[in-house]
C-alpha cells in the first residue's frame, strides 16, 4: 500500500475529529510512520501538548498500520489499549511509528511509539489488541 493510498483510506474511513490532520510519512507491509502537524490549540496545562490529543493520535496511527498490514481490506476495533506516557511532549510536530507485531484470522496486536518532530526518544508507547473485521467496499 502506497502512503498515498493509505492516506486516502484514513480520510474516507475515518471521523474527521480521529484524522488530526494526520499526514502520512511512510506505509510499508507491517510499519507507518505519521505526522500530527502542532497547533497551538492542542496545548494542555503547562503549555505542553495536551494528553488526550496524543492518546487520540496513537489509536489512529495503530489504526493506520492494520489497514496498511491488511492491504486496506480489515479494518481494526481496540479492544485493549495500554498507554503509557514517557515524557511531557513539547509544542512541535509529533512522529508516530506503528507497527503491527502479530495479525490473526480475528485479531492483531500493534503498537505506535510517538516522539516529538525527530525519532529520537519517545514521548508514549501505546501497545493494542484489535478485533479485524472486514472492511466493507
Amino acid at each position: 500500500m502506497t502512503e498515498d493510498e493509505l492516506q486516502g483510506l484514513i480520510a474516507a474511513i475515518l471521523p474527521a475529529i480521529d484524522q488530526h490532520g494526520v499526514v502520512v510519512e511512510e506505509a510499508q507491509d507491517q510499519d507507518v510512520r505519521l505526522r500530527f502537524p502542532f497547533r497551538p490549540a492542542l496545548l494542555g496545562p503547562g503549555d505542553i501538548f495536551s494528553g488526550p490529543a496524543l492518546l487520540g493520535f496513537a489509536d489512529t496511527a495503530i489504526f493506520a498500520a492494520v489497514l496498511a498490514a491488511s492491504s486496506g481490506r480489515s479494518l481494526g476495533m481496540v479492544a485493549t489499549m495500554t498507554t503509557t506516557f514517557l515524557r511531557p511532549m513539547p509544542a512541535t510536530d509529533v512522529v508516530a511509528i506503528a507497527r503491527v507485531i502479530r495479525r490473526g484470522k480475528r485479531m492483531a496486536h500493534a503498537e505506535a511509539w510517538l516522539f516529538d518532530h525527530t525519532p529520537v526518544e519517545a514521548v508514549l508507547h501505546a501497545t493494542a489488541s484489535l478485533v479485524l473485521t472486514p472492511r466493507a467496499t
